[in-house]
């Protein structure tokens, strides 16, 4: 009986940001690509000051004998780049990379059969693969949605403006730029985070498949925490208007307020992170009348730090109005309950099973949906158990590295399999016939 070949073509992927000891973008890039590089051989070019991190990773943690992949470093020329400094300049900076590293590659002649275009995961800048003449595989890409006005009051008109200037410049590249319609023509399969990249850009339905961009590695757990005498709720990220930091504050304080003396010195609120809006932060739980004991600030930890806070906290409060949010899946592994706007990003990401979602009414009302929530899954320890033990099993069943890159192979091998190339054949045998593969979306 003819069996069929294992197909393992060499993909070349380009990825700006890829550090295996950051989290966010540099983190899921490496992870992507090291998960990837199990199924099939990889060649994986990002830019040069990634370096350091990814060769000192590798010599520590050689890779097995099985695995094929291959780093190149690339960067623009030094009369491109003076002018960036960190974050100023960085969307300029990134748009002119994607440009030049086909110049790179096409120099190099590195030889392979897929080109896939991994991050920024951005859906309003293009890329520029397409000219390797080689099929092209476009993301996970996405992005923020607007931050409705309400939302951004308590942050002042700067923030608002800056929200809608973003915003304005997002609409402009999806409506002028020809790079970006090109993109989406020439690439072959697109993978996209949440279904809000279908709403701005015209997607044949064939090419997308919803392959959400954000994972977590296995969790470290702790039984000994398992029983902690506090409710401690946890939130994790920059502090800025998008984050919605100021909706967990005025949760907490209300439900804590609510509460009998017993109950309130069994609460708890950790925000771990740092930001512009830290200050302002601070000042909103003085305002509240919440002690400083009951509210701490923690700055930005090493990851490895970070299981102590999962494992310590009760439940996961993010009300965030990004299109992404990392932070919910690690706090899925964790078994936390999480507590989320019904949006594009943790809205899609979890379920009612595991999550309580907020729909977007009006700020108080989101505010005292929240505190329900909390003052929900305190007094109800059996719910708290149930939705944890959900929480960690849609980790499990969607948000693995190892999960999400199996898909994205399995993307791979359907672009090779359409085209009749077959990279590994057994000996003697002919290529197969065209198969006719319906896109998916692995994650509903």
């Amino acid at each position: 009986m003819y069996e069929q070949p294992v197909v393992r073509p060499t993909v070349l992927v380009t990825a700006y940001a890829v550090n295996p000891y950051k989290g966010s973008e540099d983190g899921t890039g490496w992870n992507i690509i090291r998960h990837v590089a199990a199924h099939t051989p990889v060649i994986a070019i990002t830019r040069k000051n990634n370096a350091p991190a990814i060769q000192h990773y590798l010599q520590q943690h050689p890779l097995p004998p099985h695995v094929s992949l291959h780093f190149a470093y690339y960067d623009l020329p030094k009369w491109m780049r003076f002018w960036k400094r960190g974050e100023r300049g960085a969307m300029v900076y990134h748009y002119l990379w994607h440009m030049g590293v086909v110049h790179f590659i096409r120099r190099r002649r590195f030889s392979f059969d897929i080109a896939h275009h991994l991050n920024f995961h951005n859906d309003w800048t293009p890329s520029f693969l397409w000219q390797l003449g080689k099929p092209l595989v476009w993301g996970p890409i996405g992005h923020h949605h607007k931050t409705p006005a309400a939302w951004l009051e308590p942050y002042g008109l700067r923030a608002y403006l800056t929200d809608r200037s973003l915003w304005l410049l997002k609409q402009m590249f999806w409506r002028l730029d020809p790079f970006l319609k090109i993109s989406m023509n020439k690439a072959r399969k697109i993978l996209t985070m949440n279904s809000s990249v279908a709403k701005v850009l015209p997607l044949p339905s064939d090419k997308e498949v919803r392959i959400p961009q954000v994972a977590a590695e296995p969790p470290v757990l702790r039984d000994d925490v398992a029983s902690c005498s506090k409710f401690r709720v946890l939130s994790i990220g920059r502090f800025v208007a998008l984050k919605g930091f100021d909706v967990t504050i005025g949760a907490f304080a209300r439900c804590w307020n609510r509460q009998s003396s017993a109950w309130r010195s069994r609460m708890e609120l950790v925000l771990i992170g740092r930001g512009p809006e830290e200050q302002r932060l601070r000042q909103m739980v003085k305002d509240l009348g919440m002690p400083s004991s009951v509210v701490r600030f923690v700055p930005w930890l090493d990851r490895a730090e970070l299981p102590e806070y999962y494992n310590s906290a009760s439940v996961f409060l993010f009300p965030s109005h990004e299109g992404a949010g990392m932070v919910v899946i690690e706090a899925l592994s964790y078994g936390l309950p999480v507590l989320c706007f019904r949006n594009y990003g943790p809205g899609e990401f979890t379920d009612d099973r595991c999550a309580i979602r907020v729909p977007y009414t009006t700020y108080e009302a989101s505010i005292e949906a929240f505190a329900q929530g909390l003052d929900r899954l305190m007094h109800h320890g059996h719910l708290r158990k149930e939705m944890g033990e959900a929480a960690r099993l849609r980790y499990q069943q969607y948000y693995t590295y190892s999960i999400k890159a199996r898909h994205i192979y399995n993307t791979y091998k359907e672009i090779m399999l359409q085209d009749r190339t077959i990279i590994s054949r057994p000996p003697g045998r002919q290529a197969v016939t065209k198969h006719k593969w319906a896109a998916k979306n692995y994650f509903v």
